[in-house]
Parts: C-alpha cells; structure tokens; sequence
C-alpha cells in the first residue's frame, strides 16, 4: 500500500511538471507570436492600439515641416552670401565680366593692369558708402573706429636674374611688407606710400587686401523672422606664384552672421518666432517620447530571445541560431532611435539660431537633413508588412552582403584607374588634375554621362599620352561598364529572383518560425563532453532549413 501510494505521488509529480512545462511553452509561444505581429495584428488581437505607429506618423509630418521651413530660410541665407559675393567682385576687381574665369575672377597681363586693378581696389574701397547700393558699410572697433584696409605684399628677399642668359641668383626666403589704408584719408595713401607700389614683378610673389564690412539681410523680414548682422571678411589676392607673365586676381569672402545688438522691429516677426521656438520643442517632446519607446521595444525583444534562448537549451539542448536571433534584435528600432536623436539636436540647432546664439546653417542642415533622410527610410518598415512591397526590402537584405564583397574587389581596380589617371593625363586634361576630379570624372564615365567630352578635351600635345589617354579610356569603359556594371546588377537580379521564388513556394523555416507553428522536429543535440560535437552543432544550426510544405532537410 505504501508503494502505491509513492507510485501515485510521483505520477502527479510528474504529470504537474509537464503540464507546467506545456503551458510554459505556450505562452513563450504566444509572447512569440504577438511579438512579431504587425500594429494592425496587435489590435485585433489583444485591443492594443498602434500609438508607436501613430507617433511614428506624426513625427514624419512634424520633422517634414521643420525641415521645410529651415529650408526656405537657409535660402534666403545662402542667396544673401552669394548675391553679396557678386556684389563685391563688381565693385572691387577691375574689369570684372561677371562670370568666374576657372578658379579666379580675373587676371592681368602686365604690369600696368595691375597697377590699375590694385589702385582700383583702394579707390573703390573709400567711396564705398558712395558705390553701394546694398546695406553694407565699414566695420568698427570697439572704440567705434573704423577698421582700415590692410594691404600686404609678399616677395623674395634678394634676387636679380637675366632669362637671356639663362642666370639668376635668387634668395629663397620670403618677406612681408603691409601698409594700412583709411578710407578717411584716401586722398593722402599715394604720396605717403609712395615706396610701397614700386614692385619688382620678378621677386613679387602676391599681394593681398583684407579688409571688413558690416550688412544687414533685411530680406528675412519676408519671411516674419528677424533680421541677421554679417560680418564680411574680404580677401583680394594679386596672385604671381607662377611668375608665367599671368597674374590671378581672386576675392573670397568669408560670411558670418550675428544677432544685431540694437534693433527695432514692428510687425508679426518677433511673434512668428516664438512660435517656431514652440514648435521645435514639440519636435523634441516627439523625438524624445519615440526614442525611449524604441529603447523599451529592444529591451522587450532582448528579454524575449533570453527567454527563448534558455527554453531552446533547457528543452532541446539547442543553440538559437544567428538567423533566429537577429529577428529580435530590430535594425528599424536602431534607425528610427539615430534619427531621433539627429532630429533633436537638429531642433537644438534651429532654436538657438532663430533666438541669435548661433549661425551654424551648414551643421543645423546636416543633422535636420539626415534626420528626415532616416525617419522617410523607416517608412519601408511598415510597407513591409505587405507581401506585394515587402520585396524590396528583402532583396536588398539578400543583397547587401553579395553586393559589398564585390564592390571591395571593384573598388581596387577602380582605386588603380584613378591614380594611374591623375599622375599620366593630369597635366593634360582639366577632368583629372586631382584625385578626386578624377573619381568624379570615372563615376560619370561609368555611369555613361560625358563620354566624348572626355575624350575630347584633351590636350593631343603629346603623342604618347594621347594614345595612353584612349587605351585608358577604352579599357576603363570596357570593363566598367560592360562586365563591372553588368556583375553588379546581376547580383541584385538573382536576389530578386530567389525572393521571388520563395515568395511563391515559400520561405525555408527557421526554428523560430518552427516553434511559432507547434512543429517538433528540432535537431535535438546528445549530451556529449567532446568539445568538437558542441561546436560543430553551433556551426551548423543556421544551416538547418525545412521548406514550408515539405518534410526534406537541406542543408546548406
């Protein structure tokens, strides 16, 4: 009797252990499933309404409009700089035709145009408030005094030379003579700087004039924001490096804005920006709130693939393979947090230029830019869910390893085209005079765009780099375009193909997706202490696939 009794006790034992490890399995299951189920899926299976989706959607909208209105301000910006470029070119070089002559604005051929062009300059520079149509002026010191034009030449030390008899004795060392010059006192610079314009042209290596203005961008007014102050730092340059009897005259400017300190406006300005401010920090509320729910979804998954982990080994002595476990671990969530994080420190950006602190338009546009690059990306995570626009994303995914080996063994030959150019045909041909010119000019080749061009621009000087130039060429197009290019795209067309086929015959079953539809044919690994079966067990366990609808392993 007492037997029975232990008999019985042990049955119930072990009858409440399975059963705890039934419903244990199920609800792993069930976790499982709902995890992977789309928004729409979860709603209809448990009520949950989709307010990550409708954060997601909302965000686009938002950080869409943000970037449109910094755009449409970042222009007028951008074609204040580059219409006050033009304005000084016009008004300061000599001559100037309004359009650009390769790298430098203007040049001159003897030493009366230069004379002419740099006295231009100086004469220019004191009746400016005259000459401007533009709200621009001089700066001032702190003193209210205004800052002179600084005018430096640059020449070697000692020197005498007769190119008729092939001599020179040259000193090297290079030395450095300024003058400032007053626009107050413009009638006196000649006499008392007399000494200064005597130039030896053979020792002169350039000249340069610096001097600072002040504008006002009053078109942003327009726009109901608040006007900028800028700051224009000009250099114009008598270049004569070469010393080839051609001397490069260049002006560059370098804009910088600041909030005006005293300043007095009526209207709706001052309200439209503080509105913006209040927008933007909603962006930031957004962004902030869709960041820490991506953050809690990828704990969440990797609490679940723990969870799956152990039942695997505990039940089926079982490793997860890499597959299975990067189906937890959600490359959208990591996106959609980056662009987040971009966004909300593009808005700090924004806010602190609409209030004046900053003038950073270049970093503010990369961070809104790429921002709202990633956050159109991840879109596709939700068309996705749709067999008929899930291809994409598939093929791409299949692809991407494939395409990446290839590009590296391409990207050798194509490193070796680009310097083998730029060393031969660089000094003959204006698309390869540097590395990267030459990377940009094979690319269009590549791409079809500019072939004759190429071919045509070159200087047929020398016979010998004429004929390398077109076997160059040739062999470049040749190869690039008829068995690179083709390559590439074959990669992506097989993809697209496999994907097709799976699509149509179905998908080859992980374990995961096994377990999600109840199936018991794991490969169940026997306890062993040899080191190698454990390891050859992992090696394999991603190379497992069952096709759905058929009972016959392959093994990759």
């Amino acid at each position: 009797m007492e037997l029975l009794v232990r008999y019985l006790d042990r049955s119930n034992s072990i009858s409440s252990v399975s059963t705890q490890d039934i419903i244990k399995e199920d609800t792993l299951r069930d976790d499982l499933k709902y995890y992977f189920m789309s928004p729409c899926e979860k709603y209809r299976a448990r009520g949950q309404k989709p307010w990550k989706l409708v954060l997601q959607i909302l965000k686009i909208v938002m950080i869409t409009t943000q970037l449109i209105l910094f755009g449409l301000n970042n222009q007028l910006v951008v074609s204040y700089k580059e219409e006050n470029m033009m304005a000084l070119k016009n008004l300061f070089l000599k001559d100037y035709s309004g359009v650009d002559e390769d790298d430098y604005s203007v040049a001159v051929y003897n030493q009366q145009q230069v004379y002419d062009s740099l006295f231009f300059v100086l004469d220019q520079y004191s009746q400016l408030g005259r000459l401007s149509v533009g709200p621009i002026s001089y700066a001032e010191d702190e003193e209210g005094k205004l800052l002179p034009l600084i005018l430096c030449k640059e020449y070697y030390k000692r020197g005498t030379l007769d190119p008729s008899d092939e001599a020179f004795d040259i000193d090297a060392e290079l030395e450095t003579v300024c003058m400032s010059h007053d626009p107050k006192t413009a009638n006196q610079w000649k006499t008392q700087n007399s000494s200064f314009f005597d130039l030896d042209f053979y020792r002169l290596v350039d000249i340069k004039a610096t001097f600072q203005l002040k504008g006002i961008n009053l078109q942003t007014v327009r726009s109901r924001e608040l006007p900028d102050c800028y700051s224009f730092y000009v250099t114009i340059t008598f270049d004569n490096q070469c010393h080839s009897g051609k001397v490069k005259i260049f002006l560059d400017i370098d804009a910088q804005s600041c909030a005006c300190r005293d300043w007095k406006i009526s209207g709706t300005a001052q309200k439209n920006t503080h509105y913006l401010l209040v927008f933007d920090a909603f962006v930031i509320l957004v962004c902030l709130t869709s960041a820490v729910l991506c953050t809690r979804s990828i704990v969440l998954a990797v609490r679940l693939l723990q969870r799956f982990s152990r039942f695997f080994h505990e039940n089926y002595n079982h490793k997860v393979c890499e597959d299975d476990q990067k189906e937890f671990l959600n490359g959208w969530y990591v996106l959609v947090i980056v662009s987040d994080l971009l966004a909300i420190v593009g808005s700090i950006l924004k806010m602190e230029i609409q209030a004046k602190s900053l003038t950073s338009y270049d970093v503010c546009s990369i961070f809104l830019g790429t921002s709202t690059l990633l956050v159109w990306a991840g879109v596709i995570r939700y068309l996705g869910y749709f067999q008929k626009y899930n291809v994409l994303i598939l093929t791409m995914t299949a692809a991407f390893p494939k395409v990446l080996r290839f590009c590296c063994c391409a990207g050798m030959i194509y490193l070796g085209y680009t310097f083998c150019g730029w060393i031969v045909l660089g000094p003959y041909h204006e698309k390869f005079e540097s590395l990267s010119r030459v990377a940009e000019c094979l690319f269009s080749l590549l791409n079809g765009d500019d072939m004759f061009t190429t071919f045509a621009q070159l200087k047929d000087k020398n016979s010998l780099v004429w004929l390398f130039s077109r076997a160059y060429l040739y062999s470049f197009i040749s190869l690039f375009i008829y068995m690179v290019l083709s390559l590439f795209i074959a990669l992506i067309t097989d993809s697209y193909e496999t994907i097709k086929s799976f699509q149509k015959n179905g998908f080859p079953l992980t374990d995961l997706q096994k377990f999600l539809r109840e199936q018991k044919d794991f490969p169940v690994s026997e306890e062993s202490s040899q080191t190698d079966v454990h390891v050859q067990n992992s090696a394999f366990c991603c190379c497992q696939r069952v096709p759905e609808g058929d009972d016959v392993v392959l093994i990759s």
